[in-house]
């Protein structure tokens, strides 16, 4: 079966300038050629569909991508541990050569009359992925005493004073008595 991430160009190449749109759905690494990472990394698993949605330009020298890029995303707020997951969104608008000249060492390789979408993105979707994700803009997190989840419940817990400043504990300034004993 056809990788849907080969995408056939001879017709877009040789009728420059042209264009051609690309839409499909694909699993994200069905080869499995990126390993898992680490429990406390967002990931997105080797099946996860990919929606593909880009409009491919030929110009002298070769093609320009545009577009947008969707793909499912795992892993743990980094606040209160829990599982999470969310979508990266991404657009896209990258170049494809044949072969590299000094100014294209950002760009893609296309061969022959494929371009191969695949590169595209898998490097849209990590370079998108977040790096300290939060179940919640107002997660508060764990307890760093006693470990309890603070979204869900309160404790007692204080932090314990550090005997080099407790001197500064019993310094009170002037505008503090005077809101305490307004007269």
């Amino acid at each position: 079966m056809a990788s849907p991430y080969l995408v056939a160009i001879a017709q877009l190449v040789r009728n420059s300038p042209s264009t051609m749109s690309v839409a499909f759905e694909a699993p994200f690494d069905e080869p499995r050629e990126f390993e898992p990472r680490s429990p406390g990394e967002t990931d997105v698993a080797p099946e996860a569909s990919v929606r593909v949605n880009l409009r491919l330009e030929s110009f002298s020298g070769g093609l320009r991508a545009r577009g947008e890029v969707h793909a499912p995303w795992f892993g743990v707020c980094r606040r209160c541990s829990k599982p999470i997951d969310g979508e990266v969104s991404v657009k896209v608008d990258e170049r494809f050569v044949l072969e590299r000249g000094p100014e294209d060492d950002l760009a893609y390789l296309y061969e022959h009359d494929e371009v191969d979408l695949a590169p595209l993105v898998h490097d849209a979707v990590f370079l998108d992925l977040p790096l300290a994700p939060t179940c919640r803009p107002d997660c508060q997190g764990l307890c760093p005493y006693c470990g309890i989840d603070r979204n869900e419940a309160t404790c007692d817990c204080r932090a314990p004073s550090d005997a080099r400043w407790a001197t500064l504990d019993g310094l009170r300034f002037a505008d503090e008595s005077d809101e305490s004993n307004p007269e």
